[in-house]
């Protein structure tokens, strides 16, 4: 039989509300388990309705779909409901002809298209693709205009400022709840304190306090990166065009560390750029990393790979150079700098070019979660001579970003780096 166990006072809130609720939580507080029984007993008590439970990745929606089941499995066996039919993992159907279904909304927003939707559940929510957005509203117009419901409830702990969960807190037609870690009596004071200890502040603020941060010294802004990550899904078959020139930015792993990058770009025919793919490889030796680069250049025929040539990356370079010929380039982040001065503003410079670029709309991104966390770690600061240091503890796809953002300059197109 399933322990029972006391509410808290914003989970009692939660469970009766009706309509649009968002909620930023910190981590282990109970958000998941108060919203599983609330769609346990809308499907119950709202008969003939629809469920959509979606997440960035099917992993997350069955997370929660499998704690929907567990309430609907009680109520079971109170005999207050039944199964029309056995559940599997992605579907629940009940005989009062209420369904409940788990669907990734992953990069492209397929699966979860066509549905009419009585409430929305958006697991994890800061982290679902934006475009999917676009997706989703629409399936929810026909059940709020015929039966007053289409609602939506947004749950996740934060991520970043911008993007539609940002924008729920400000929005009058949801009902806000924010809920800190440490205000949880479930959850040890000192695990809290062990782990304040062992992340950043703006980790933990992010993490466990449930807020929404934004390094005052990031630099890619949260809001700036969303808006550049204008589509979710970019298919070779599809969508290659050979009439258009395509690029390839490569951030060589050190050995043992880092993951190998590799940033694919679309030239278009304005001069702006597409960053259509963001791959990576991990603990793979250079003659496997020279492959995989030589077997892109086969598919996309690259007008220029850009590659850090110092370091371990100056085996891959010279390796390549052999393989391609001219069409590789050397973009390393010391010595001279892009203009020839000598000087250390070699980086500062591949930096400044794609931030530009973005801030002028003249790059728009595929909507992946590697690339968005890469360049949301991004921070600057200045050293004791007044020089720009940047840096990351996630900074692999964003090296290979902003090299590929380079073409522009390689086109010699005009783009001013400051």
């Amino acid at each position: 039989m399933k322990e029972k166990f006391t509410l808290d006072k914003w989970q009692e809130a939660v469970l009766n509300t009706e309509g649009n609720i968002t909620i930023r939580a910190g981590r282990q507080v109970g958000k998941s388990t108060i919203i599983a029984i609330k769609a346990a007993r809308f499907a119950l008590e709202k008969v003939g309705t629809t469920i959509l439970v979606i997440a960035a990745s099917q992993r997350q929606s069955s997370l929660i779909f499998e704690k929907i089941k567990s309430e609907i499995d009680v109520l079971v066996s109170e005999g207050k409901v039944e199964y029309q039919e056995e559940p599997t993992l992605t579907k629940i159907i009940l005989k009062n002809k209420s369904r409940i279904y788990s669907l990734p909304a992953g990069k492209t927003g397929y699966f979860i298209r066509g549905f009419s939707i009585d409430l929305l559940i958006c697991d994890e929510a800061a982290y679902i693709p934006e475009a999917v957005w676009k997706s989703v509203i629409p399936m929810i117009a026909v059940s709020q205009k015929k039966r007053g419901l289409g609602w939506i409830i947004l749950l996740s702990t934060p991520f970043g400022r911008g993007g539609y969960f940002f924008h729920s807190f400000t929005d009058k037609d949801f009902r806000q709840f924010h809920v800190s870690s440490e205000t949880c009596e479930r959850i040890p004071k000192a695990f809290l304190l062990k782990e304040r200890q062992r992340l950043t502040k703006q980790e933990y603020a992010q993490e466990y306090q449930a807020e929404f941060t934004e390094e005052y010294n990031q630099y890619f802004s949260t809001s700036l990166i969303k808006s550049c990550m204008t589509f979710i899904d970019w298919n070779f078959e599809k969508d290659f065009n050979k009439n258009l020139s395509y690029y390839c930015g490569v951030d060589i792993a050190r050995y043992g560390g880092d993951e190998n990058a590799f940033v694919i770009a679309e030239m278009q025919d304005n001069g702006n750029l597409k960053i259509v793919k963001a791959l990576t490889t991990s603990r793979v030796s250079i003659t496997d990393t020279i492959g995989r680069i030589i077997d892109l250049d086969n598919k996309f025929h690259f007008r220029r790979v850009f590659i850090d040539d110092a370091g371990v990356g100056g085996g891959c370079f010279d390796l390549l150079e052999e393989k391609i010929g001219r069409r590789v380039v050397g973009l390393n982040n010391a010595m001279k700098n892009l203009r020839g001065l000598m000087n250390t503003r070699k980086k500062e410079d591949l930096y400044s070019n794609a931030l530009i670029l973005m801030e002028n709309h003249r790059v728009e991104m595929i909507n992946d979660l590697g690339l968005l966390k890469s360049l949301k770690s991004m921070t600057f600061s200045y050293s004791s001579a007044g020089n720009v240091l940047i840096g990351g503890d996630y900074a692999h796809i964003c090296e290979a970003f902003v090299r590929a953002c380079w073409a522009v300059q390689e086109k010699g197109l005009k783009c001013y780096i400051a």
